[in-house]
């Protein structure tokens, strides 16, 4: 044990002087030494070495010596097969490429509540030295504003210790045609059916907001399991549309198709800033009717901005966090990432952790009647 002094031998005696009873010198007037006092002595002296060595403050590992030969778990708050998974995979290995001590990571999937579960878990189960981190759900970090009566989130969002995201999103509004509607002002007559997964994720928490706050008529049907089934429901025809979390590399990839031969258009986007490949298509963010209705929408977009946020418990020692967060910009500037994600057509525009606990601390400090006022709309829906 690093740090401690242990004594697992019995004290060796010395040998019993040499005692002649022919010659009476000096030795021959001393007798031999009991060896049971002796023993009591030594025992004594290595208690007090032992208390000695204990009193001093054990020798931290390093970062190296703490991630070397270890495995980290690695959670991740989604069922397979979306971006959360990809993204995941992509970046597991170029982070330990760049952690020190090169850890092995073993990724587990654990879905449920658009990433709710996965969070809980690593704010309040996981053990919180640095061995079990994961990439939870975008809403996470803006839920408790958002919903402030919801039960389900169990965390502080400022005291998880947040590594980075390898990108930024914008989000999608799609329709399927033939319909009558043909514009956002057009869903403020014509109500458009669209598929949701659970009430705090993007797909089900977004028509309600642009309900309250722009006056369309989406109705949701939740319940879908996964934005992927979210999709699927909107292919066959099981609803009439999806609002997106996500223009992720797997989405545009099963969309465009269909948005090509005519089956599917895109409404609105769902962000801070427009992505450059639909230019044409108008953002939320201009639709609104006041500063306070837009200041509300860029507070719920927020999330878009952490997409795929990866994320650490609270109480992980610093210097371990710091050494993450590097091993995760590393990672992002790694030509082997970079032209890894673009074979898998993973689209990577970081945000670093350090920004990411920024943007929530100024979000968690929005002036009250913005906070009442997003709270109100949430009971509203």
């Amino acid at each position: 044990m690093r740090g401690f002094a242990r004594c697992d031998t019995e004290p060796s005696l010395p040998p019993r002087p040499s005692f002649s009873p022919a010659g009476r010198g000096s030795e021959a007037l001393c007798p031999p030494r009991s060896p049971v006092r002796h023993t009591k002595r030594a025992i004594v002296l290595c208690a007090a070495a032992l208390c000695t060595f204990g009193s001093l403050p054990a020798r931290a590992a390093t970062v190296e010596e703490f991630f070397s030969g270890r495995q980290i778990k690695f959670v991740v708050g989604s069922a397979g097969g979306g971006g959360y998974e990809f993204y995941s995979r992509l970046i597991i290995p170029y982070l330990s490429r760049h952690l020190p001590g090169h850890p092995l990571f073993v990724m587990q999937e654990m879905p449920g509540a658009a990433g709710m579960v996965a969070a809980n878990y690593l704010y309040n189960i996981a053990r919180h030295d640095g061995s079990e981190i994961g990439m939870v759900g975008r809403g996470v970090g803006i839920e408790p504003l958002l919903d402030p009566k919801d039960r389900g989130p169990r965390y502080v969002a400022s005291k998880f210790n947040w590594i980075g995201t390898p990108q930024q999103e914008v989000g999608l509004v799609f329709m399927r045609l033939p319909s009558p509607i043909a514009t956002m002002q057009d869903l403020k007559t014509h109500e458009l059916i669209v598929s949701g997964t659970t009430s705090a994720a993007a797909p089900s928490y977004y028509p309600r907001l642009m309900n309250a706050l722009l006056g369309t008529r989406f109705k949701v049907v939740e319940g879908y399991k996964s934005s992927q089934e979210a999709l699927l429901a909107l292919e066959r025809g099981e609803v009439e549309g999806h609002c997106s979390g996500s223009v992720s590399a797997t989405l545009r990839a099963r969309m465009e198709p269909l948005i090509e031969a005519g089956k599917v258009k895109i409404l609105a986007q769902l962000g801070r800033e427009k992505d450059p490949d639909y230019p044409d298509v108008p953002l939320i963010l201009d639709l609104a009717a006041t500063p306070a209705d837009r200041q509300i929408l860029e507070l719920a977009f927020t999330q878009q901005v952490m997409a795929w946020p990866l994320v650490a418990p609270p109480g992980v020692p610093a210097e371990r966090i710091a050494a993450m967060r590097d091993a995760f910009d590393a990672a992002m500037r790694d030509p082997d990432f970079l032209a890894e994600a673009a074979r898998q057509k993973l689209i990577v525009n970081p945000l670093s952790g350090e920004k990411i606990a920024g943007l929530l601390d100024r979000i968690y400090a929005s002036p009250k009647d913005v906070l009442d006022r997003v709270a109100a709309l949430s009971e509203r829906n």
